[in-house]
């Protein structure tokens, strides 16, 4: 993870303090930064996504008995978040998989969006034929583009 994404996920940490919280509005932002941030399928955009305000009268029971006076959906969002924080500092992210991410993020700032839908829908079905295709269309490319996206690459 870079810095850049932890200052964007620190900040919607601290939009969580605000005096005019709207868990909607919140919850929105958060899961559209977390997705491009860790991908679509990753449990931190489940979790932030099942965070609601739990309305049941033995729920408000216990919530109005509790003395806390932090809000429990704000401090639950605010776990969520460190803990996404501080999972890649923490645990080891399996080579491979941290490759073919940083591998994707040199494609996506050095190839156009449509260069890079094409690639993903390739990908996506897989099957025979589908390295054949992924050289077609590297293979359109320019040659000062492709020794630049495989320097970045070897770089990392």
């Amino acid at each position: 993870m870079t810095d850049k994404e932890i200052t964007l996920l620190k900040a919607q940490r601290e939009k969580l303090s605000g005096k005019t919280f709207d868990l909607e509005g919140w919850k929105s932002q958060t899961l559209l930064l977390a997705q491009r941030i860790f991908g679509k399928e990753h449990l931190v955009l489940r979790m932030l996504n099942d965070l609601k305000y739990d309305y049941s009268s033995w729920h408000l029971r216990d919530v109005t008995g509790n003395k806390e006076t932090e809000d429990p959906v704000r401090i639950q969002a605010r776990q969520i978040l460190d803990a996404a924080m501080a999972e890649p500092e923490t645990l080891e992210v399996p080579c491979g998989e941290k490759q073919a991410r940083e591998i994707c993020d040199i494609l996506e700032e050095e190839l156009t969006g449509k260069q890079v839908k094409e690639l993903q829908d390739i990908l996506s079905v897989g099957g025979e034929g589908c390295l054949e295709k992924i050289k077609e269309k590297l293979n359109a490319l320019k040659k000062e583009d492709l020794i630049l996206i495989i320097s970045r690459m070897m770089i990392g």
